[in-house]
């Protein structure tokens, strides 16, 4: 058939369209009756000239670059982390012996720029460190300068939420212990989760909440202490596999993780002696306890990565109230910001959107490593607590993530995707090409100190904070 052949044919049949770009266009055709196949489409880094001449001076070192990912994603993906035990936080960060000293979550800031839950947690603090007499004069000790803040992630560390660590609370620590052997490896700390209700991670700083902290510093901290000193600490890289196919993604829920956990720890703790029936209600009783455990588990996975010259993977997300801050592998500690987002989701009975708080929390540390939002699709019950739809919406929400990250990893797997690894090594220069901004499974804080978790939800890590760090990127490529 010849050319000429071939067009008459085309056009002697209906009309068959394919709409590239704006979806408007596909509406109307469809409306008269056309057949219309729409492909998302939009120019790469949203067309902005310096974006573009970034992306094109990281392009000539493609193969440099390559290698560097390569490198940051074998030592992601080699870890070998353990949660190895439980002990007072100025044991296992020196700053906090030194002097008052209060770490937060997400890049730093000062007290005139705290949140409202941020600050309540902070004044609770205060008061349960014996600095302050109460709330009113813990307001004041925190706004005269003399309490240094500082964020967790500069001491190894992550926590939920508001992430408050003081000196006197216990944490969790997992060793990555790959290469412990040869005097490699390295360790990450998170605070132990203090269950249901009102909690200082939400901002709660009343009587009620110190009284829990105080029996998780003398009590339970040390019974649980006691009893992964016994077992020689508990693998987590297993642990998550089996929590993935059990319908867990890690960041909102951690029914079957907690539960395997209780399942692998009790034999000590029974062994250890002490006041165990609490103990065991305690975890029994909170489908987030392993939350923390995993947070720990993502920053010991992703420290080794800092300082990977040539690298754009990111290495930690993390948010305070006020700031959405990422690191990456090339940049070393440096923090790219910009102003944090609303969660997007569902309120608890008697509240609503105007209650929220701007998004908060170190927890993104579990969506750089893979888990949270990258894996929605091993937990479809999740969405619907979320308010990101069904099963469809999870599927897609993780099929999306695995557009702008680099891997996979094999012992992560996802039933619902025939078993694909999950999604890992946020790269930020896809993240700008595609324009998808990584999401992330978030609790929802009151915006008055507290009151506590309002409601459940999704967050976006802003594209400014990815665009600073690709022409961090293209600069240092330029040179």
């Amino acid at each position: 058939m010849s050319n000429g052949a071939r067009i008459d044919a085309l056009l002697a049949g209906p009309v068959r369209a394919i709409n590239i770009g704006l979806a408007g266009f596909a509406r109307d055709l469809a409306a008269c009756g056309a057949e219309v196949a729409q492909v998302d489409w939009a120019p790469p880094a949203g067309g902005k000239p310096e974006l573009l001449a970034a992306l094109e001076r990281l392009a000539a070192m493609e193969s440099a670059i390559a290698a560097a990912n390569q490198a940051v994603i074998e030592r992601v993906l080699a870890a070998e982390p353990v949660l190895a035990g439980v002990h007072r936080a100025d044991e296992l960060i020196p700053a906090l012996a030194e002097r008052r000293l209060v770490l937060h979550t997400g890049p730093p800031l000062g007290w005139r720029e705290m949140c409202g839950p941020l600050r309540g947690a902070v004044c609770g603090a205060l008061v349960f460190e014996g600095w302050a007499a109460d709330l009113t004069a813990a307001e004041r000790l925190a706004a005269s300068g003399e309490i240094a803040f500082s964020p967790n992630h500069h001491h190894g560390a992550v926590g939920p939420m508001t992430g408050i660590t003081t000196r006197s609370m216990p944490l969790l620590v997992v060793e990555n212990r790959v290469g412990l052997a040869k005097g490699g490896g390295n360790r990450a700390f998170c605070a132990l989760n203090e269950g249901l209700g009102k909690v200082m991670r939400f901002g709660g700083n009343d009587a009620e909440v110190l009284a829990r902290l105080a029996w998780l510093r003398d009590e339970f901290g040390p019974l649980l202490g006691r009893a992964l000193e016994l077992a020689g600490g508990i693998a987590l890289g297993p642990l998550i596999a089996r929590g993935l196919a059990m319908g867990d993604e890690m960041h909102q829920r951690n029914v079957a993780c907690t539960s395997l956990f209780l399942r692998a720890i009790a034999p000590s703790m029974a062994a250890g002696g002490g006041p165990l029936e609490k103990a065991f209600a305690f975890i029994a009783g909170n489908d987030q306890f392993f939350l923390n455990i995993a947070m720990a588990m993502g920053k010991s996975m992703l420290d080794p990565a800092r300082g990977v010259a040539g690298s754009t993977i990111v290495t930690a997300m993390s948010r305070n109230g006020t700031e959405f801050g990422i690191r990456v592998a090339g940049t070393g500690e440096r923090w790219f910001t910009a102003p944090v987002e609303m969660p997007q989701g569902l309120f608890f009975p008697g509240f609503s959107a105007a209650d929220a708080n701007p998004d908060i929390g170190d927890s993104a540390i579990l969506e750089a490593v893979g888990l949270g939002a990258f894996a929605m699709a091993a937990a479809p019950a999740v969405a619907g607590f979320i308010g990101a739809g069904g099963f469809a919406d999870a599927l897609a929400y993780t099929r999306a993530m695995a557009e702008i990250a680099v891997a996979r990893n094999p012992r992560w797997t996802i039933p619902a995707l025939e078993f694909s690894g999950t999604a890992t090594g946020i790269d930020v220069r896809r993240v700008i090409e595609t324009g998808i901004a990584p999401a992330i499974n978030t609790g929802i804080a009151h915006r008055r100190a507290g009151v506590g978790q309002v409601g459940a939800g999704v967050a976006r890590a802003p594209l400014a904070c990815f665009e600073q760090a690709l022409l961090a990127l293209g600069d240092a490529a330029g040179r």
